[in-house]
């Protein structure tokens, strides 16, 4: 149960990511980001949730831990992006978030 949350976790920091990376480079003629996502007749045209996971997955394990995850969206917005939060994620990786014997890292999946 716990690495469906962290899956779930993983995908809305990677589209959190992608969203406000597209504000950084959205055209001048474009009205909002829904605007440089879609085409004309309304379709979505963006990268997918499973390619920006596939992006952040550089040892090709299937999915992006914390450390993938912190080193893409580093690599899209700057050092230090987003890391209090990057960095809680990361603690309750480690079991260190818990204070509980069984928080330790014999329960870490990846």
């Amino acid at each position: 149960m716990k690495s469906h949350g962290i899956r779930l976790f993983i995908l809305v920091a990677g589209a959190a990511g992608l969203m406000f990376g597209l504000m950084a480079v959205m055209p001048a003629h474009a009205a909002t980001i829904l605007d440089v996502l879609t085409d004309t007749q309304g379709r979505y045209t963006g990268p997918t949730v499973e390619e920006n996971v596939v992006s952040m997955d550089t040892d090709k394990n299937g999915f992006a831990d914390a450390s993938e995850v912190r080193a893409f969206l580093e690599l899209k917005h700057g050092k230090g992006y987003e890391s209090e939060v990057l960095e809680r994620f990361e603690a309750s990786l480690k079991g260190a978030s818990c204070g509980t014997p069984f928080a330790g890292a014999s329960q870490l999946t990846n």
